[in-house]
């Protein structure tokens, strides 16, 4: 019966013209702005990934980097947060498991020269904004900040139902003492 299945399946597959690399669950996207372009991919297959991100057009040096992540990458954007007329990419990060907890990995192109990575510090270092947490992050570049909005959760709730509202952390892009941090400046609870 299985292998009925599968090449009913295939039939289907083949009949709508797609090819077997089309139904890879990879992450994928080209992203660009002020003339330099971020090429990001990641396999998705399994809790452990390698993280690629190759720049294009930078003045100094376009190495590509490579970082082992825990998760799979859901998403990627672009922006001048800090508005210095140097792009930062921004990639989203959810963990595997039914927290789905969620991180961003990301780097500044400074003064479009080279690629620094930008530090976002652990939510575990805000008690206040960490209460309640269980994961289910998701991630946005909105107007000048990056925000992250997550449901919050009351003692007796399970990971798949929460009870409480939603809370929202706006990050600014500071410059740090050896580099770029991800600063809180507004905690919102709806």
């Amino acid at each position: 019966m299985p292998t009925k299945t599968f090449f009913c399946l295939w039939g289907a597959i083949l009949t709508l013209g797609l090819c077997p690399a089309a139904l890879a669950i990879g992450f994928d996207q080209i992203l660009s702005l002020q003339g330099i372009r971020f090429h990001v991919t990641c396999p998705n297959q399994g809790s452990m990934n390698a993280l690629r991100i190759e720049p294009t057009g930078l003045k100094k040096s376009n190495a590509v980097i490579t970082q082992d992540i825990e998760g799979t990458v859901t998403g990627a954007e672009v922006a001048d947060l800090n508005a210095d007329g140097s792009p930062e990419i921004y990639v989203y990060v959810t963990s595997a498991g039914s927290g789905s907890y969620g991180t961003s990995v990301a780097y500044s192109a400074n003064k479009k020269k080279s690629l620094s990575e930008i530090y976002l510090p652990p939510l575990e270092e805000n008690p206040k904004a960490m209460k309640g947490y269980m994961g289910h992050d998701e991630f946005a570049v909105v107007e000048s900040a990056l925000v992250r909005r997550f449901p919050i959760y009351q003692e007796h709730d399970t990971n798949a139902k929460p009870s409480g509202k939603m809370r929202q952390i706006q990050y600014h892009l500071k410059a740090g003492e050896a580099g770029w941090i991800l600063s809180t400046y507004r905690v919102v609870e709806f």
